[in-house]
């Protein structure tokens, strides 16, 4: 059998051969596992992961709409909807007024700036429990190939 070697050292079928195995459920099988150990951590602050990366996205971007908002996260308008009904219940986020009668724009309270920082803390150590367990190569690696399939899959 043709082989090539991985970042670990293992041994993975040449390109020539087709792959195996469905892709879309490995990549969330591994996204649950990843997903629970930024919980664990996060949970300390009051945020699921999910919640994190939302509150994050709005506090370094500014004001922004809602749909371009749902765009950067690369998620549907009405998931980002669901989503940001929480940390707007919380006081976190705000809709404020767009540019015109009809946009509004959704921004970050001083509450909302200070729980970005508060569980900025736990999600280093979840990255670094991620990085360690998986070995920064590894991890290196892993961010490379996902945003070559993202601009291979959203081209």
């Amino acid at each position: 059998m043709n082989t090539v070697s991985t970042v670990s050292g293992s041994e993975t079928l040449a390109s020539g051969a087709r792959p195996t195995g469905c892709t879309n459920l490995k990549l969330r099988q591994l996204m649950r596992v990843v997903t629970q150990r930024y919980d664990v951590a996060l949970s300390g602050a009051g945020l699921k992961a999910t919640q994190y990366a939302l509150l994050s996205c709005v506090v370094k971007s500014g004001p922004l709409k809602a749909v371009d908002l749902a765009n950067l996260m690369r998620m549907s308008p009405s998931t980002l909807s669901r989503n940001l009904q929480p940390l707007l219940a919380a006081g976190w986020l705000q809709t404020g007024q767009g540019t015109d009668a009809r946009s509004h724009l959704i921004e970050a309270t001083p509450a909302g700036a200070a729980k970005r920082a508060e569980a900025q803390r736990r999600w280093r150590a979840a990255q670094e429990s991620v990085n360690s367990t998986l070995g920064p190569e590894r991890v290196q690696a892993l961010h490379r190939l996902l945003d070559e399939s993202l601009a291979l899959m959203t081209a």
